[in-house]
């Protein structure tokens, strides 16, 4: 079952969802990380970690124009206008949630039709553009998730204004004394109806690619899971 919420409620929810705390050395060896939240509990007190919820009221795409994998301009709201998308903001020396969710929107998407497949629009923002560029975009997200998935890079104040258009907070990336480089950013995606362009529905980071792949079909005909 899931929670319809209107506006009010809408952001706190959001503002309550996952806020990751995730943590990588400089190298690419050991990395930790640790959640500042170990569920999602919404306003009547029951666990909504791992699916979506449904809003009343939804949110406008954010107003966001960034450069992709290519290097090109990308304008989100004109580029994904009258398409189902995903969006998700995280970045790719995240050790657990950011590739773990991608993985998880890829493995549901194979279980789509092909035609499906190519309507369906996966953007990943990343929270930490310093060390994401877009040649850096274009490298992770295969492996991580897809090549087919959307990659956007820009500078931090562009791109946590975006984020906080859809609920969501990001803190720019932090070195700690142990050079551990530590970054907090909601960690729930947000899918937009193709037929409205708003987003109307709302997973947090346990949602299984089982959940992903059981709502994806309507996701994409621009229906309520």
């Amino acid at each position: 079952m899931r929670k319809k919420t209107g506006p009010a409620a809408a952001l706190l929810l959001a503002a309550a969802l996952t806020l990751s705390a995730c943590s990588s050395g400089d190298g690419d060896g050991d990395s930790g990380s640790g959640d500042a939240a170990s569920a999602v509990t919404d306003l009547s007190g029951r666990d909504q970690s791992g699916a979506g919820t449904a809003l009343d009221q939804p949110y406008t795409k954010p107003d966001l124009v960034l450069t992709d994998t290519k290097g090109k301009k990308f304008d989100l709201r004109e580029q994904t206008k009258g398409k189902p998308t995903l969006l998700f903001f995280g970045y790719t020396n995240c050790p657990d949630v950011c590739p773990l969710t991608m993985s998880n929107i890829a493995i549901a998407e194979k279980s789509l039709p092909k035609a499906d497949q190519d309507k369906l629009q996966v953007v990943f923002v990343t929270t930490d553009p310093e060390r994401d560029t877009p040649a850096e975009l274009a490298r992770w997200l295969p492996s991580a998730g897809d090549s087919s998935f959307i990659g956007l890079s820009g500078d931090f104040p562009t791109i946590q204004a975006g984020a906080r258009q859809v609920g969501i907070g990001i803190d720019p990336a932090k070195k700690e004394k142990d050079d551990t480089v530590v970054s907090m950013h909601g960690a729930q995606v947000v899918a937009f109806s193709p037929k409205t362009d708003k987003g109307y529905v709302l997973y947090g980071e346990s949602t299984s690619s089982d959940d992903f792949a059981k709502d994806l079909p309507k996701l994409v005909r621009g229906e309520k899971p």
